[in-house]
C-alpha cells in the first residue's frame, strides 16, 4: 500500500475511532446525568460513577455530566492543537520559498511572453470564477449553520465583527514594514508581497539569481517533506477532533458532515458546467471531444485524490487533442501551481463553511477581502500536498475565525480532495486548449513546433 494511501487509511480510522469514543462520552455522561440520576445525585450529594472518581477526589462535589464532558473535549483537543501549531509552522517558510521559485522561473520565459500573457489572464479569470462561485454558493446553501459549535476562549472576546477589515486595514496588512516580522507573525499577505518583489528582482538579474533560485528551490522541497511529517499526525488530531466534537454535540453532527460533501460535490459540478461553457466559447464543438479524451486521467485524478498523478496522462490526452507540444508543456505544469481550479473553489467554501460552524457573520466586504486575499496567496503553494489546509490556516487567522475549525475538514478531506483533483485537471486541461487555440497552434493532430503570429 502506498504511503499516502496508508496515511489515508489511518486517517479514516481515527475518525472513526474517534466518533465511537465521541459518542460513547456522550451517551454515557448525558444518561448518568439525566433525569432521575442527576436528581439522585443532587438529593443524596452521592458522585456518580466514573465521573465521581474523575472530579469529586479534587471538588469533594458531584459535577454536572456537561461540565465532564466539557473538560474531557478540552483535554482530547490537545491532540488538535499539536497539529495546528505545526501546521502554521510552516506556512511561512513555505509560502515565500514556493513562490520565489515560481516567479522567477515565470520571469525567465521572455521568448514567450505573449502566451504567459495570455495564460494568466486565463488563470486569473478562472481562479476568480471558481473563488466566486464557491463563496456564492456557501452562502446560499449555509453547509455549517447548524453547527453552532461555541468559540474557543481564545477569540470569544473578540469575533469578526469587532475587527472588521476596511479598505485601509486591508492595504495595511498587504504591504509589509519588516519581512522578518512578518514572518514571525505568519503575515501571509505580506510574505507574498515581499516573495513578489525578490523572485521578480531574482529573475531579472538573469544568470547571477541562479543560485538564489536552486537554494530555494531546495527550501521549497524540504518544506514539502516537512509538510509530509506533520501530515503524519493527522490521524492523532483528526481523533481529537472528531472525539471532541462528538462527545459535545453527538451523532447528529454527522449529518451536517454529509450534507457539507454533498453541497461541496454540487458547486464542483456547478464549476465544471461553467468551465465546459467558456471551453465551449472558444473552442466550440470540439469541448466535448477534449472532455472525452481526458476522462481517463480526470478518473485516475479521482481515485488516488491528486492531480498530479494524472499529470503524463493529461499531457499525452492534450497532444492527441492537437494542442501544441511547446504550449502543452508551458501551460500544463504552469497550471499545476497557478490554475488549481476545485481547490481555488474550496478555499471560500471551506473557509466561510468554519466560521458559519461558530456563528460568526462575515459582512459582503469581508467576503470580498476574503476571496482577494484567496486569489493572493493560493497563487503560491496551489501544487502543494494539503495546500488547501495551510492557505485556509493562513487566512482564517487574518479574520479571527478559530483556526480549530480546519479539525472540522480534516476527516473528511480525502473525499472532498477527490473531487477537487478532478476538477483541477479538467480546469488544466481547458485553459491549454484554449490558449493553443488563441495562438492558431490548435490541430487535429499532435503539433510540433510554435507557429508564428
Amino acid at each position: 500500500m502506498k504511503r499516502s494511501n496508508r496515511l489515508t487509511l489511518f486517517i479514516f480510522i481515527a475518525m472513526v475511532l474517534g466518533i465511537l469514543t465521541g459518542y460513547i462520552v456522550n451517551v454515557n455522561y448525558t444518561e448518568m446525568y439525566g433525569g432521575g440520576a442527576q436528581q439522585t445525585i443532587t438529593d443524596n450529594g452521592i458522585h456518580g460513577g466514573l465521573t465521581g472518581y474523575i472530579t469529586g477526589l479534587n471538588t469533594g462535589r458531584g459535577k454536572t455530566g456537561e461540565t465532564t464532558i466539557l473538560k474531557f473535549a478540552d483535554n482530547i483537543s490537545i491532540l488538535t492543537d499539536i497539529f495546528l501549531r505545526l501546521v502554521k509552522m510552516i506556512i511561512a517558510p513555505l509560502v515565500f520559498s514556493t513562490l520565489v521559485v515560481g516567479v522567477a522561473k515565470l520571469g525567465d520565459i521572455k521568448a514567450v511572453g505573449r502566451i504567459g500573457g495570455k495564460t494568466m489572464l486565463w488563470f486569473i479569470s478562472a481562479t476568480f470564477v471558481s473563488l466566486f462561485l464557491g463563496l456564492i454558493l456557501v452562502n446560499i446553501m449555509q453547509p455549517g449553520h447548524s453547527l453552532n459549535l461555541p468559540l474557543p476562549d481564545t477569540h470569544a472576546s473578540s469575533g469578526v465583527a469587532a475587527s472588521s477589515m476596511t479598505l485601509k486595514g486591508f492595504f495595511q496588512h498587504v504591504f509589509p514594514d519588516s519581512v522578518i516580522n512578518a514572518m514571525a507573525h505568519n503575515e501571509i499577505l505580506q510574505i507574498v508581497v515581499f516573495a513578489l518583489f525578490f523572485g521578480v528582482a531574482t529573475a531579472a538579474i538573469g544568470t547571477t539569481g541562479d543560485i538564489v533560485v536552486k537554494f530555494m528551490d531546495s527550501v521549497a522541497h524540504i518544506m514539502l517533506k516537512v509538510t509530509g511529517y506533520v501530515m503524519n499526525f493527522a490521524p492523532f488530531a483528526v481523533f481529537g477532533a472528531m472525539a471532541a466534537i462528538i462527545s459535545q454535540k453527538g451523532l447528529g453532527i454527522l449529518l451536517t458532515y454529509g450534507k457539507f460533501i454533498g453541497q461541496f460535490y454540487v458547486g464542483l459540478a456547478a464549476l465544471w458546467i461553467v468551465l465546459a461553457f467558456a471551453g465551449f466559447v472558444v473552442l466550440g464543438s470540439r469541448v466535448f471531444t477534449l472532455l472525452g479524451l481526458v476522462k481517463d486521467p480526470l478518473l485516475l485524478a479521482f481515485s488516488t485524490a491528486s492531480s498530479e498523478a494524472a499529470y503524463p496522462r493529461t499531457m499525452e490526452e492534450l497532444e492527441k487533442f492537437g494542442c501544441d507540444k511547446r504550449i502543452v508543456s508551458f501551460v500544463l505544469p504552469l497550471g499545476y501551481s497557478f490554475n488549481l481550479d476545485g481547490s481555488m473553489m474550496y478555499m471560500t467554501f471551506a473557509s466561510l463553511f468554519i466560521a458559519q460552524a461558530y456563528s460568526m457573520h462575515l459582512g459582503i466586504e469581508q467576503q470580498i477581502s476574503m476571496l482577494l486575499v484567496l486569489m493572493i496567496t493560493s497563487k503560491g503553494i496551489a501544487g502543494v500536498p494539503r495546500a488547501s489546509l495551510v492557505v485556509i490556516a493562513g487566512t482564517l487567522s487574518m479574520f479571527n475565525i478559530p483556526e480549530a475549525g480546519l479539525l472540522l475538514l480534516l476527516g473528511v478531506d480525502h473525499l472532498l480532495d477527490m473531487g477537487r483533483s478532478a476538477t483541477n485537471v479538467i480546469g488544466n486541461a481547458m485553459a491549454t486548449a484554449v490558449v493553443s487555440k488563441w495562438e492558431n497552434s490548435l490541430g487535429t493532430e499532435p503539433a510540433g513546433e510554435l507557429k508564428e503570429v
